[in-house]
């Protein structure tokens, strides 16, 4: 008998991509970085590949290799690296690694001289993030570095890339302008000799809305995951035909019925308006429920939408269900698909102040098993 799960829906993940993929010419890399937006790396990259990805994406070396250490054998990007970093490792695993700096450019050249491997490199212009990658100013010095790595045989540049501002509001100014900024770049490095055989730009938000951005290849992350990555008040209730893998869970562990003005939870930021029910659920801020979602958190039970009643604990959270009828062992949901009417990640997001992607990110802690459901995925 389990206490509480998060289930991920694998056929959902592989659904997605393969919406996506069917959507552009470009390859689709699929991001799995973050443990797979808190879904997990393994099982949602095989999902991914089977719907059709050719590429994956991380953030990490590590990330990286965990993904060759479990006989993953496509091409993985992993594109965020402090100084010092093993990237010789990365190289002998055929990872491609991303630089931005000069410096970075030089470490590549050792790691593929110790790894006896010409590294496999992307490099990254900064369009306007001003996050990682050379600013168009610094852009022709680490072209030159690159230019010079690659005709010695230490480098070879297999991309160029950049990563949108606000993709997430289609038509917004700066995708043009960074779209602008980002062609100007790719001359720049056609005049250093730098041909890239992958030029890519386009997240989620890209993918699904901006076609003219899709270039050899396409980076969706959340929208794997059945994530709308679109502002809610910019195309309102848009889904775009992609469904939620993931589904967080729990079976009530008590009721007790309490009178009129009894506080609940700590400091009694909620108190019963009359005599009531309440309900507790073996979830918390431990398992990735927010504390900023007391007496607001969705829950459904039963068939009905409940708020979460005080403040969310480490372990648990309490309901007010009033006379409805609420016993040990019934299962209460937090988030999921939302085919029944239920909450989804998006409705916990909304009350929260954030977005989805913290909702599920924060989700599959040691003590709350994740359960994969679907065909999309055979063990290794």
């Amino acid at each position: 008998m389990w206490q509480a799960e998060v289930r991920i829906d694998l056929d959902a993940i592989r659904d997605n991509v393969a919406l996506m993929r069917a959507g552009t010419t470009a390859e689709v890399m699929a991001v799995v970085k973050g443990d797979g937006y808190g879904h997990g790396m393994l099982p949602s990259a095989r999902a991914a590949l089977a719907g059709g990805a050719s590429w994956l994406g991380v953030a990490t070396l590590d990330e990286g290799l965990a993904l060759r250490r479990a006989g993953i054998d496509v091409p993985v990007l992993a594109w965020l690296h402090s100084p010092g970093m093993p990237l010789h490792e990365g190289v002998a695993a055929r990872i491609d690694l991303s630089a931005s700096t000069v410096s970075l450019v030089g470490e590549l050249v050792e790691a593929a001289r110790r790894a006896e491997r010409t590294a496999r490199v992307h490099l990254k212009l900064d369009t306007g993030l001003a996050r990682a990658g050379a600013t168009p100013a610094e852009w022709p010095a680490v072209l030159e570095a690159a230019a010079k790595a690659q005709a010695d045989g230490d480098i070879d540049v297999v991309g160029v890339w950049s990563h949108f501002v606000y993709a997430d509001a289609p038509g917004h100014e700066t995708i043009d302008q960074q779209l602008a900024t980002f062609a100007d770049g790719l001359a720049v490095a056609e005049r250093f000799g730098i041909s890239p055989r992958y030029r890519h730009i386009a997240n989620s938000a890209a993918t699904l809305t901006r076609p003219d951005s899709h270039y050899d290849l396409v980076r969706p992350g959340i929208a794997v995951y059945g994530l709308s990555p679109i502002a809610k008040e910019t195309i309102a209730g848009e889904t775009f035909g992609l469904r939620p893998a993931m589904t967080a869970r729990a079976r009530v562990a008590q009721t007790k019925r309490v009178p009129a003005g009894q506080g609940v939870s700590y400091g009694h930021t909620y108190y019963t308006q009359r005599e009531t029910t309440l309900a507790l659920v073996p979830l918390g801020y431990a398992d990735g429920v927010p504390r900023a979602a007391s007496n607001a958190g969705p829950v459904q039970l039963g068939g009905r939408r409940y708020r979460v009643a005080g403040r969310v604990c480490m372990d648990q959270i309490v309901l007010d269900v009033g006379d409805d009828q609420v016993a040990a062992g019934d299962v209460a949901t937090l988030f999921g698909p939302g085919d029944d009417g239920g909450p989804t990640a998006d409705d916990w997001a909304e009350v929260v102040g954030t977005i989805n992607y913290e909702i599920v990110t924060r989700f599959g802690s040691t003590r709350v098993p994740r359960v994969y459901d679907g065909t999309a995925w055979v063990p290794a």
